[in-house]
């Protein structure tokens, strides 16, 4: 199964969840360092401070990357390391926090590895947060947009792919709806004006880098996540139910830019007042705003016709605010199951794929972030031979690599995660990485997985037959 020429292979990670160095250099507290010290919040009180403690071994992890093979590394730019109060002010600039960044990504090009930059996967600086409401308010849209000029300034001249925000569903429903993600507030209408203020960010951040650094011949996008929802029965309720989901979880974001310029009409009809208006300008800004479709994607769960009492949507969450929705989600009782309990669904992959080409017109897509947490069990040697990901992992490119046979214009995979690291919530219980990394040492330790990986990786950049231990 060989993938089209071209074809971008590589690993994602975060900033908080590897970089270590929370108060180092004069980088300022983000909303996540707030968040980790509440107890109860995180499991067994776990924090970022030190996690993979990148900030003093990226040399270490981009020359265990090359080692691996891989020819594209995603990573996110920690906003309070580099603008610790969040503000474009008198000094309020880290040239030591730019100087870490930029050291990165000349150690990844020196290794032939590219650079895909992510400006906000989930840490805000804290001051922004209790001085300013974070995501509520409107004038964040011209801090996000200084913040984004100043990474294109440093960083653009060798960075070439950006993506401006990592998973809006997650920032809006698990921090301001669910209240479990920082900033861990509970509301039914906060996500709302989040999700909103979010999308006029990231208009304003692609109008500079178009308007501005057009000269640096990059590219600039957005990354969603979205689950596959499949209609419990062939009623019609249950598919009105499954296309009602995507659209509350998917076409929020992505209608917006993609289609419209606007949220979906059904989430207007539903939410009513509590979903922000666009003027006619942020209207025409967001249309078009993306150069390819960036999408996260794990798992996939049934959908059908909300019963009355909506047990199901307590019990499994929603993609946006359940009452909203009136969908109940399920999963087959058959299907295997991750260790954070996320179904194995590769047909779902294919079939979201195929979703996303038909209602967006056959868009770029790179899948940013797809792995597994698995049940990883040390051998004597330091190894890890994670049969369970290596299926998981097989079983996905393989239904990427049919959903390209469909017609779907697919350009990448990043796996997720380069290495385990701190999983939010969860603190350290979940290992999805790739590299082992025991806790102790912080010594990392490529799993059977990364090693298959680094062989598809290999296998896809030659000619004539692929190794046996890749696709096929």
């Amino acid at each position: 199964m060989r993938f089209p020429e071209g074809f971008t292979w590589g690993t994602a990670t975060s900033a908080y969840q590897i970089e270590g160095g929370h108060d180092a250099d004069g980088k300022g507290p983000s909303i996540w360092d707030a968040f980790c010290q509440v107890p109860g919040r995180v499991a067994e009180g776990d924090t970022g401070q030190l996690a993979c403690d990148h900030y003093h071994r990226f040399r270490e992890d981009v020359a265990l990357m090359a080692s691996l093979g891989l020819k594209a590394y995603r990573f996110s730019i920690s906003w309070p390391r580099v603008m610790p109060t969040g503000r474009l002010e008198k000094g309020s600039i880290k040239r030591e926090g730019i100087r870490f960044y930029s050291d990165l990504i000349d150690a990844l090009l020196e290794h032939g590895i590219e650079p895909w930059v992510t400006l906000y996967h989930w840490d805000l600086p804290l001051a922004l947060q209790t001085e300013r409401d974070g995501w509520l308010n409107p004038e964040i849209a011209d801090d996000f947009e200084a913040y984004a000029r100043l990474c294109f300034e440093e960083f653009g001249d060798r960075v070439k792919h950006w993506i401006t925000f990592n998973e809006p569903w997650v920032v809006t429903i698990l921090g301001y709806g669910q209240g479990v993600f920082a900033p861990g507030r509970e509301s039914n209408v906060e996500p709302y004006i989040a999700g909103h203020h979010i999308l006029r960010s990231h208009a304003k951040a692609v109008q500079c880098y178009r308007s501005e650094f057009e000269h640096q011949g990059g590219k600039i996008g957005i990354t969603n996540n979205c689950d596959w929802r499949e209609p419990l029965t062939d009623r019609p309720e249950d598919h009105e139910a499954a296309e009602r989901a995507l659209l509350f979880y998917l076409g929020w974001f992505a209608d917006p830019v993609f289609k419209t310029g606007d949220y979906p009409e059904v989430m207007r009809e539903r939410v009513g007042d509590r979903l922000p208006e666009f003027t006619d300008e942020e209207r025409r800004s967001l249309l078009g705003s993306s150069d390819f479709f960036g999408l996260n994607h794990y798992t996939t769960m049934f959908a059908a016709g909300a019963s009355k009492d909506g047990a199901e949507q307590s019990v499994y969450g929603n993609g946006g605010i359940s009452e909203d929705q009136e969908v109940d989600l399920s999963v087959d009782p058959e299907w295997e199951l991750t260790e954070f309990k996320w179904a194995v669904v590769p047909w779902g992959c294919r079939k979201l794929l195929k979703w996303i080409a038909d209602r967006y017109g056959s868009p770029a897509i790179y899948i940013t972030e797809n792995g597994c947490a698995m049940d990883d069990v040390v051998l004597p040697d330091g190894t890890v031979d994670d049969q369970d990901r290596l299926s998981f992992y097989r079983g996905y490119l393989e239904a990427c690599h049919q959903a390209i046979g469909d017609g779907v214009d697919l350009r990448g995979y990043f796996a997720w995660s380069l290495m385990d690291n701190f999983e939010w919530a969860s603190g350290y219980k979940f290992r999805f990485g790739l590299v082992h990394v025991d806790r102790q040492t912080l010594k990392r330790t490529p799993k059977s997985s990364a090693l298959w990986y680094s062989d598809v990786v290999r296998a896809n950049e030659l000619q004539g037959e692929a190794p046996s231990r890749c696709l096929g």
